[in-house]
């Protein structure tokens, strides 16, 4: 028994000792690939290169502190607000600090001088643009992305069907209320059929995103609209949110389906758990296509809600029609979408897997962390929905 203990205790040492160095590594690398190319590789005189070495220095302190803060068991949101958009910005000074770089190798290379300071002031300039204007971008009203999907076994009663997708709404440590009133009044100018919600609904406690969520009252769709739980929403008060989102009118699709009805044709209308909730351990909880699809008719077509893209293989299996997700984000912030598409079939977008099952990715309407989106605009999806003869 002792010595299973100390194996124990010597694997979750291992892990913590990964764990640390990981986060250490990232932290040298965010912080250090920019310093190098704006702070210390050009040269500066001695006042500049001393300032710009202790304001790096300062924010690579600072940051796991935020973050601790901001997204550890206290939750403080002007920690998280602050360590956020600190994540943003070094990120983006980080992905262009490396193509300066990049450049100034190849200026090199071609015998065209030493451009250290031209590439610093450069690599300063764009990612001073683009976090202003991805801050805009993410604080906007999505844009409406419209996309005709055909499905063969869609009867003609529901031919024109208009489905709305929202995903990754976020509200969290930033106050969105407005935006969030924005959003549903945007939703219902569109005169859905049926609102989907993707997951990743909030960030936070029900009572700290009341306000934030409260718009979603107001959103209306004759068929219905339902929602999914995203990965986030297994970060918190799980059962809360399922409660909350019914209190506001929508219904979970927690691994069932309904059945739905336009103009003598019907539609299987499914949801599944996020992918990531049977490791929460709470009970129930855990996504399971069989049981949501238990009892439907084969022969009519699916509609799948499942938040993560890669939960498609299981609809590929089950032969779905059309399964919408959303959690990539579209990247968020460029160049991350490599890294998304490393462990997604698809980061935005209609796509096709198998020779019936169709995926639409959302690139979400909110964002998480940084406040920005860079070259992955927000969205609000809508999906009219036509048969194979049309």
């Amino acid at each position: 028994m002792a010595q299973t203990e100390e194996r124990t205790r010597a694997r979750r040492s291992g892990r913590r000792g990964r764990f640390l160095i990981v986060v250490l590594t990232a932290l040298v690398l965010l912080f250090g690939v920019p310093w190098w190319t704006v702070v210390f590789g050009p040269d500066w005189p001695i006042p500049v290169l001393v300032v710009g070495t202790v304001a790096f220095a300062c924010a690579a302190i600072a940051f796991p502190v935020l973050m601790y803060l901001g997204h550890g068991r206290r939750r403080t949101d002007w920690a998280a607000r602050i360590g956020d958009t600190l994540l943003g910005v070094i990120w983006v000074l980080f992905a262009w600090s490396l193509i300066g770089t990049l450049a100034r190798g190849v200026l090199a290379v071609f015998g065209i001088g030493d451009h250290g300071r031209t590439v610093a002031l450069g690599v300063l300039a764009v990612a001073a643009v683009l976090v202003v204007w991805g801050w805009f971008e993410a604080m906007r009203v999505p844009r409406i992305r419209t996309v005709q999907v055909r499905i063969p076994r869609l009867g003609p009663g529901l031919d024109g069907t208009r489905v709305v997708v929202l995903a990754d709404t976020h509200f969290g440590p930033i106050d969105r209320t407005r935006w969030s009133t924005a959003l549903a009044a945007a939703v219902n100018q569109l005169s859905p059929d049926i609102v989907c919600h993707a997951g990743d609904i909030a960030d936070g406690t029900v009572a700290s995103r009341r306000s934030q969520a409260a718009p979603l009252r107001t959103i209306t769709a004759p068929l219905g609209k339902v929602f999914v739980t995203g990965n986030h929403e297994y970060f918190g008060e799980t059962a809360a949110w399922l409660d909350h989102l019914t209190e506001l009118g929508w219904q979970p699709l927690h691994n069932r389906h309904i059945a739905l009805e336009r103009g003598g044709d019907r539609l299987i209308l499914a949801g599944i758990d996020d992918a990531t909730a049977k490791a929460s351990g709470l009970p129930g909880h855990g996504a399971d296509l069989p049981a949501a699809l238990a009892g439907a008719d084969p022969d009519l077509p699916v509609l799948l809600v499942a938040h993560q893209p890669r939960q498609v293989t299981a609809a590929v299996a089950a032969g779905v029609d059309l399964q919408v997700s959303g959690h990539t984000h579209g990247g968020q912030i460029w160049p991350f979408h490599y890294l998304v598409r490393a462990d997604q079939p698809s980061v935005s977008g209609l796509t096709r897997h198998g020779e019936r099952t169709q995926l639409y990715t959302s690139r979400g309407a909110g964002f998480w962390g940084p406040p920005l989106r860079i070259f992955a605009p927000s969205e609000i999806s809508l999906l009219i929905l036509r048969t194979a003869h049309r």
